[in-house]
């Protein structure tokens, strides 16, 4: 249907080293999976001092990626982050399959639940999160949810911190997700689909409406993590696959960037003076990956 992508490829920026491994920590999300990692990096975002922060999904830590390439364990607890990105005012927002939406301030060594429940219900599980230009957060609702268990959401919790909006539901295994810049298309990675589905946003009144399947995907785990450029291509971490795909904003694939580590890639964001540079997690040896890109990416929430 398109030629195919060109391939571009990547170097390791920064890798854990073994004096933050835990290997011999017990955790449950590990027990679950009957599988020992010392670390699954995900969620890569970065604030305003150039620091790329992430977390450790198998451990329940905040790490932090110095512009040198240097990590930093920044806070521990018990917990499953999935997710993390920055608030303009420095505020860390982490997605917590156990806890829910929480939120960390740097410095300190408390992280707290900001929702925990919504629309008078628990939450499933939280995976990923993402601000709007005006300070909606969206986030999903993965929980357990497959292809036998269709009961994922995608969710707003909006600026005023109060209100919560079910945009949509019954999906099998939403992950990652983000906001064109006018708040007119959220996309979403629906893992267990292997696919990525937009959602138009109503302007009138914030609504879902007409939910469309963008990308059908092939292989490997599924979709993961999603960042955009400023042209509006869309970049697909493909889970499983060491890849991260670059695709038009009609769908067509421009660039598949593959990973120099593992094939378990995860998640990605755009930084570097000037966010031409692409940083991706790679999650089986704990590494963070980067690759030069010719647009630039979208300014994170944080920087705005």
């Amino acid at each position: 249907m398109f030629p195919p992508a060109e391939n571009l490829s990547t170097e390791v920026f920064a890798r854990l080293p073994e004096s933050l491994y835990q290997t011999d920590r017990p955790s449950q999300w590990l027990e679950d999976r009957h599988v020992k990692m010392h670390s699954f990096l995900e969620g890569p975002s970065f604030d305003r001092e150039g620091n790329l922060w992430c977390v450790d999904l198998a451990h329940g830590r905040l790490l932090r990626v110095s512009p040198a390439g240097e990590f930093e364990q920044m806070l521990q607890y018990e917990g499953e982050p999935n997710g993390l990105k920055i608030h303009r005012d420095g505020r860390v927002f982490v997605a917590d399959h156990v806890h829910g939406l929480m939120v960390h301030t740097p410095g300190s060594d408390r992280i707290d639940v900001l929702l925990g429940s919504a629309r008078r219900e628990g939450l499933k599980g939280l995976n990923d999160l993402v601000f709007a230009s005006n300070g909606d957060l969206y986030f999903t609702d993965q929980g357990e949810s497959a292809l036998e268990n269709p009961t994922g959401r995608v969710m707003r919790l909006r600026a005023d911190g109060k209100t919560v909006d079910l945009l949509m539901d019954g999906l099998a295994g939403p992950n990652g997700l983000v906001l064109d810049e006018a708040r007119k298309l959220l996309y979403v990675a629906v893992t267990r689909e292997n696919a990525i589905f937009s959602l138009p946003i109503e302007p009138a009144y914030g609504g879902m409406k007409k939910a469309g399947r963008f990308l059908q995907m092939s292989g490997a785990t599924g979709p993961d993590g999603l960042a955009l450029d400023e042209a509006g291509n869309l970049v697909v971490v493909h889970a499983g696959a060491g890849t991260a795909w670059v695709f038009s904003r009609i769908g067509e694939p421009l660039l598949r960037i593959r990973s120099c580590a593992g094939i378990r890639t995860t998640n990605a964001a755009y930084g570097g003076d000037d966010r031409r540079s692409l940083f991706i997690t790679e999650s089986e040896q704990g590494v963070i990956l980067r690759a030069r890109l010719p647009v630039p990416g979208r300014p994170m929430f944080s920087h705005a």
